[in-house]
């Protein structure tokens, strides 16, 4: 999960005022039912001892929610009376759930947005160009078309018969490869601003293998080929979002899979002696598991990966923070050395999120299914411990 969005959160102090609850309006006693859910939200903060402020804020917030087209669920992230981010989620959370604490809570935001499709850049390909969409929790908006010069020639008439064929043929191939670079450049280019997680190529096969072969190396992995979908074919955006889950589910299996190997690799098994050619005993690879080696490269700025696993205790247990995403430590005295003159308590995960984002890392949740980090908390690094 890229972490980018958390960015809102990294320069408040807090105290934060978080909450989780379900906004789906579809129910026919919908509008009554989310009054309640919403007072019920903010009477649970003012319960928790959040101030005046931020709890107006928070119910400012929720009524102004329109009457339709909410997603399933929410989770609000309020300081100095303001809600500073507002996380759509997918799927409805199991209850109003609400704390005033000195960082927010975004721990559970790993768990409650790891099935989500995230946000996804569609591109529907053909010889003449394409339509963008950008794609987001079922919802697709316009992003603009690609349009390439046409030439007369180009599948308006039939190749003649003669000795030119050849040359015709010819022509017709090196504008379709040269349309393919030209959409290619385009995604290329739009994609840092895009705010997706995942490039999808649909439309004519041949056309969008031709623009897959040509993004750049950085954006292939994060690409996928979906027969259907897009504005260009008009199938049914119900049976595209079910294929489009189905990749997401896919690409994500396979990227968890590559940091487990490499987060394994790097550790060595239990008691093993690394050499190099020369004989001579070599430093742990570029990896940590456990609290404090993961506390410990998250001060110094060298997260790459951090592992959640939900069955681990790790998570939940409290770190010692302060007011800087780097202030963190296992011991209150490890935050006195930095210079923070109140330190405070928070979940290992929470202050981990929050150090994580402002390094640009990313998180991801290990299922119960598989072997995870011991205690449920590991991280793949910049370079080794």
């Amino acid at each position: 999960m890229d972490l980018a969005f958390l960015t809102p959160l990294l320069d408040r102090p807090g105290p934060w005022a978080t909450v989780y609850l379900d906004t789906d309006r579809a129910t026919e006693d919908a509008a009554r039912r989310r009054s309640l859910i919403d007072r019920a939200a903010v009477h649970r903060l003012a319960d928790a001892g959040t101030d005046e402020r931020t709890c107006a804020a928070v119910r400012d917030h929720l009524a102004a929610e329109p009457a339709s087209g909410s997603p399933p669920g929410r989770a609000l992230f309020a300081a100095d009376g303001e809600v500073a981010l507002d996380v759509p989620l997918a799927a409805s959370p199991p209850d109003v759930t609400a704390w005033w604490a000195p960082l927010p809570h975004t721990g559970p935001l790993v768990g409650l947005l790891d099935d989500a499709v995230p946000a996804c850049l569609v591109a529907a390909v053909d010889r003449t160009g394409a339509a963008l969409e950008r794609y987001r929790l079922g919802r697709a908006a316009p992003a603009g078309t690609v349009e390439v010069p046409q030439w007369q020639g180009r599948g308006h008439r039939a190749p003649p018969a003669d000795r030119y064929e050849w040359h015709y043929r010819h022509r017709v191939e090196d504008t379709w490869e040269s349309t393919a670079g030209i959409i290619a450049d385009h995604l290329a280019h739009a994609w840092p601003q895009s705010g997706a997680h995942l490039l999808v190529l649909t439309g004519d096969i041949r056309e969008r293998r031709a623009v897959a072969d040509r993004l750049p190396a950085q954006l292939r992995p994060l690409t996928v080929e979906l027969d259907g979908g897009g504005p260009a074919d008009g199938s049914a955006r119900e049976s595209f979002d079910r294929r489009l889950a189905e990749a997401w589910n896919d690409h994500r299996a396979r990227h968890l899979a590559e940091v487990l190997d490499t987060f394994r690799t790097a550790l060595g098994r239990p008691g093993e002696h690394r050499t190099d050619g020369a004989g001579t005993e070599t430093a742990p690879g570029p990896a940590a598991q456990g609290i404090p080696a993961v506390v410990s490269a998250a001060r110094q700025h060298q997260l790459a990966a951090l592992l959640l696993q939900s069955s681990g205790h790790d998570p939940e247990c409290p770190v010692w923070t302060g007011p800087e995403p780097e202030h963190i430590g296992v011991h209150r005295a490890d935050l006195r050395g930095m210079g923070v003159a109140h330190p405070a308590q928070a979940p290992a995960a929470d202050a981990l999120l929050r150090a994580a984002a402002a390094c640009d890392a990313e998180a991801l949740l290990v299922p119960d299914t598989l072997p995870g980090p011991p205690g449920g908390l590991g991280a793949v690094l910049r370079w080794p411990a």
